[in-house]
């Protein structure tokens, strides 16, 4: 791993460091589903999260690329989860399928406009391209330098996928991202626990005992 990806790592690790912070990266739109589902008979968020990643919207090119710059917002390293190890391209995908749904067509003219500003700066497809290569793709996103994007602008586009990211990396597991709790073992959250003790809650060292607990564990297994 460069010491850019490290840098990277750093800043998206600190940005969601704390219990508050990790929990608040819940959207509300995605809250505001998986409420309504326990108390419907509604499909759950999460109908899809046990398939291959992605085909609740995004096509095989599309997941590939979005998978590709989830990668490299937030890369993976041995014995640390990257985007990938977390399943944010299932997140990503669920997402556009439902909560999201508005940003459907944003998110398919804004890879569009990837691919075309890749072709005619590298003569390759964004997932084509080496490390190096999608890193300053990537940087001239962010930097609105990247030609071809109309609508969504660069930066929108980058923003919106960065935080897409990041929701993925650090939202509960029910959402269909933090796979196996990989961000939040990342960041040392302890998750949702059915009891603390007065001395748990009371203390300032991290809380060490018990498994993490996500939303969709504590849910009833039927309805009644």
């Amino acid at each position: 791993m460069s010491e850019h990806d490290h840098g990277r790592r750093a800043f998206l690790k600190g940005a969601a460091a704390g219990a508050g912070a990790v929990a608040g990266l819940v959207p509300e739109a995605l809250a505001q589903t998986q409420s309504h589902d326990q108390h419907t008979d509604a499909p759950a968020t999460t109908a899809h999260s046990g398939g291959a990643g992605h085909g609740a919207f995004l096509n095989d090119d599309e997941a590939a690329t979005v998978a590709a710059i989830a990668e490299r917002i937030m890369p993976g390293a041995p014995g640390k989860p990257g985007a990938t190890d977390a399943g944010v391209l299932n997140y990503i995908d669920l997402a556009l399928a439902g909560a999201y749904a508005d940003l459907q067509d944003f998110y398919r003219r804004g890879l569009a406009a990837l691919d075309a500003f890749c072709g005619k700066a590298h003569n390759a497809r964004f997932t084509a391209l080496d490390a190096a290569r999608q890193d300053a793709v990537i940087t001239a996103l962010e930097q609105g330098k990247a030609t071809e994007f109309t609508w969504p602008l660069a930066q929108a586009f980058f923003n919106t996928v960065r935080r897409h990211t990041m929701e993925g990396m650090f939202a509960d597991p029910v959402y269909g991202g933090n796979k196996d709790f990989a961000g939040w073992r990342l960041v040392g959250f302890p998750g949702a626990h059915p009891v603390f003790t007065p001395a748990d809650m009371q203390s300032k060292d991290a809380f060490a005992g018990g498994v993490l607990i996500g939303l969709q564990a504590q849910a009833p297994t039927q309805r009644t």
